[in-house]
């Protein structure tokens, strides 16, 4: 038998039309018959389904992980290659993965200043490098990069099946494997690319009827017919081609009917009925396999004057190895989203419940312990805030009287006790202004007296009534001069206020100039965040933790939630008041900060973690609903 590769144009290699140069590469690689010849074919058809743009090629071989590896096949034949190449190969074995590298510059004497791209794929089977293949192509944009490296990708399956079966065909039956593979890949649906795939086997093999089918749960199901686009699928001659699918799935051998004297004993009672119901004279089934793993089975069937032969059914073996796993990625890549993922989750299953695979049940039965864990176990659900520390009472010391300060006794910070001088204005106008007041005063009085010794009634009450504003200035002046010395009220705290640096400064009546807290009488304000608020109330606990003591804690308890908020950096914030229950041995100040804590009640751990993410959620959703 001899592959026909001018039967469809769809089955010839992507690229230009098919032409001399293009039927030379197939005959090429049709007349291999060693591992390097093979190989310099498969490499010049590489070259013609990519098109002008590949530049150099080389195929790297070698003993499996082990090497040492060594080209086998360079293109164009007869070059020597080229340092980028053989980096191009030394990453792809190393990492095991695709490299593609853009930009590079070429190595060559007639161009150095073009532009090249450089694709690498390591040759993996069997999870062992074999080697890798690295082409070099003109530099092109990411989309048409992408299309090489597709190309590359699917030419490797031909390298990688026949690594894995140790041999190489003969001419004909490559060529026909060839043609196969570029018609499956010929379509971009799985529908179409197996339709295409039954009818072109049933055309190269003569069979009457060719059918796809693979496994849907234990049974085969048939998914193409040769020449058919559509099909009854609960027709007879569908479920008894399933039924034929089936025995040679669960015998996991090629199944012939009639068999042949030489072959091993087998069940063929689905591939007897049939033949007997359906007319053929000959038929056999082969599994579709992809390593250990059936994906389902081919059936062909011919007429009783044309048995399949042994050569014939060896070809069909060789073409399913390569056939089953291309068109298994197109039909899984067909599938719904949601059966993408239910089998995902089926796969996961098995190897879940199934032997091997420790790492994945040790890290899976460690999560689904948290999960439950962290769904089902409660804490304490606390809201925290920012806290800041307040003294109950806050007493502004201002000036008694405007003047010029004289002395500043104290700072910000400083511990006062009660009568201790705080800060003195300037008395120098009020002591001159007294002695002015004192020296009109002793003139009024002689005065008087010389008014009543004269007898002068109406001038001595017109003095009298002079001496005694006199008198009445001494004593507001007398009043001013004793408060030009402020003192402290009661033992405090400096809050506020630095007067050293302004000494002379001169000040109005009421400036204030120190603010004083009592040393024994503290408030903590909290900043609850708007979402949290709703959940305090007077009277709860919780504990405050104070950036100046941090190895400390302090029991607080709620006292009073204004119900009006603030705006801070963007977000709203609740002032809500707390008093310390236990402070005793603490060396508390007015500013200090930290975070307080306010015990609510015992929920979930997943709950108390989450519902921050839900509040938003719902608030997001509602916003949007209409």
């Amino acid at each position: 038998m001899t592959g026909n590769t001018t039967q469809d144009p769809r089955l010839r290699p992507s690229g230009n039309a098919p032409g001399a140069e293009q039927e030379s590469a197939w005959n090429t690689l049709g007349a291999s018959r060693d591992t390097e010849s093979w190989c310099k074919a498969w490499l010049e058809v590489l070259a013609r389904r990519i098109g002008a743009s590949m530049v150099r090629g080389v195929v790297v071989l070698g003993a499996p992980d082990a090497g040492p590896f060594a080209p086998v096949a360079v293109w164009p034949a007869g070059t020597l290659g080229s340092p980028v190449l053989v980096s191009g190969v030394e990453k792809a074995i190393q990492r095991r993965e695709t490299i593609v590298e853009a930009g590079k510059r070429a190595a060559t004497d007639e161009d150095p200043q073009r532009k090249l791209d450089l694709v690498a794929y390591p040759l993996i089977v069997d999870e062992q490098v074999h080697g890798a293949v690295a082409i070099e192509v003109g530099h092109q944009a990411a989309a048409e990069l992408e299309g090489v490296v597709e190309q590359l990708r699917w030419s490797m399956m031909a390298l990688e099946a026949l690594i894995r079966r140790k041999r190489f065909t003969s001419s004909d039956r490559m060529a026909t494997v060839l043609e196969l593979i570029a018609t499956s890949l010929h379509y971009d649906r799985f529908q179409a690319a197996a339709t295409a795939v039954a009818t072109e086997l049933a055309g190269q093999l003569k069979c009457e009827r060719v059918s796809i089918g693979f496994l849907k749960g234990r049974h085969a199901r048939v998914r193409a017919l040769s020449n058919s686009a559509s099909f009854g699928k609960k027709a007879n001659v569908i479920r008894a081609i399933e039924a034929a699918m089936d025995e040679a799935i669960d015998q996991q051998a090629t199944v012939l009917y009639p068999p042949t004297g030489s072959g091993p004993l087998q069940v063929t009672r689905s591939h007897e009925a049939l033949l007997r119901d359906f007319g053929s004279g000959t038929a056999f089934s082969i599994p579709l396999a992809e390593g250990s793993n059936i994906l389902g089975a081919i059936t062909f069937e011919r007429p009783a004057d044309e048995p399949f032969d042994e050569r014939t059914i060896q070809l069909c073996e060789q073409a399913a190895s390569l056939i089953g796993p291309v068109l298994d990625v197109k039909r899984k890549d067909d599938r719904w989203l949601f059966q993408k993922a239910w089998d995902s989750f089926k796969n996961f299953l098995k190897k879940l419940t199934g032997p091997r695979h420790s790492i994945l049940k040790v890290v899976t039965g460690t999560l689904l312990f948290l999960v439950v864990f962290f769904t089902f176990a409660k804490g304490d659900y606390r809201v925290t805030a920012d806290a800041r520390l307040e003294g109950e009472m806050q007493r502004a010391m201002a000036a008694p009287l405007a003047g010029y300060v004289a002395e500043a006794y104290v700072r910000a910070g400083d511990i006062v006790r009660e009568g201790e001088p705080l800060f003195s204005l300037d008395d120098r106008d009020l002591v001159l202004e007294r002695l002015k007041w004192m020296s009109q005063k002793s003139q009024y009085s002689r005065e008087y007296q010389e008014a009543v010794a004269g007898r002068g009634r109406a001038q001595a009450n017109v003095l009298a009534a002079q001496i005694e504003q006199a008198e009445a200035q001494i004593a507001l002046i007398e009043d001013q001069l004793s408060r030009v010395r402020v003192v402290a009220p009661f033992d405090a705290i400096v809050v506020g206020g630095d007067l050293s640096q302004s000494l002379g400064v001169p000040v109005e009546r009421g400036d204030v100039l120190f603010e004083l807290a009592p040393l024994d009488d503290y408030r903590v304000i909290l900043q609850v965040d708007e979402r949290d608020v709703g959940q305090l109330e007077p009277g709860q606990t919780g504990r405050l933790a104070l950036t100046g003591l941090p190895g400390e804690t302090l029991p607080i308890e709620v006292e009073r939630v204004t119900p009006v908020a603030t705006t801070e950096e963007g977000r709203n914030f609740f002032r809500v008041e707390a008093a310390i229950i236990d402070e005793s041995g603490t060396q508390l100040r007015p500013g200090m900060e930290g975070a307080g804590k306010v015990d609510i009640e015992r929920r979930r751990l997943i709950w108390i973690w989450t519902h921050k993410i839900g509040y938003w959620l719902r608030m997001f959703f509602w916003s949007w609903w209409p």
